[in-house]
């Protein structure tokens, strides 16, 4: 019997950028090997560091989301109103800095009129066909979507319906959600 601890597993986020706003929405399950620990953790948060509002969704360790959303959020402090400029100053500070190094997660963030996902590799990546998801369910999501985006669905419903597909494929997703919206 193997005595490793057996890992935090789940998730989902998506962002979705479509007429004129942006929508990051997560799931709410949260499971320890194969054990549901809770279902309805909130994984998208709003920011509005200096008066600018920006929304982030995290997947990975909860606690090292969180180191990292207070660094992104000083980064935006000291770059008001600059996404992309915080988002890069945050990646080369995780890829370098030994302590950040070790932090396990992702986010995905948007002011509105940006959208990024900002990754451990020192990644910020701007998604293509404005759609991007992260986490366990991921490409689940990602798929989803992707295939709803030329037809007339609002980014919420595209990032909703994308969600429920997800949940109903990936044991590590539920359909507890938490929906922001952010238009520039």
């Amino acid at each position: 019997m193997s005595k490793e601890f057996p890992g935090w597993h789940g998730t989902t986020i998506i962002g979705v950028k479509k007429g004129g706003e942006v929508v990051i929405a997560g799931d709410g399950q949260v499971s320890l090997g194969q054990t549901v620990i809770k279902g309805t953790a909130r994984k998208v948060r709003r920011l509005s560091p200096g008066g600018y509002e920006v929304v982030a969704g995290f997947a990975g360790s909860t606690a090292d989301a969180f180191t990292l959303l207070e660094r992104l959020e000083s980064k935006l402090e000291a770059t008001p109103g600059q996404l992309q400029r915080a988002s890069v100053e945050l990646a080369k500070d995780w890829r370098t800095d030994k302590y950040l190094q070790k932090l396990e997660a992702m986010l995905i963030v948007s002011d509105g009129a940006e959208l990024y996902v900002i990754t451990g590799a020192g990644d910020v990546l701007e998604p293509e066909h404005d759609v991007t998801a992260i986490g366990s369910g991921g490409n689940y999501a990602l798929a989803a979507a992707r295939g709803m985006m030329d037809g007339d669905k609002s980014a919420e419903q595209v990032a909703r319906d994308a969600m429920a597909i997800a949940a109903d494929i990936c044991v590590y997703t539920n359909g507890n959600l938490t929906v922001e919206t952010i238009s520039k």
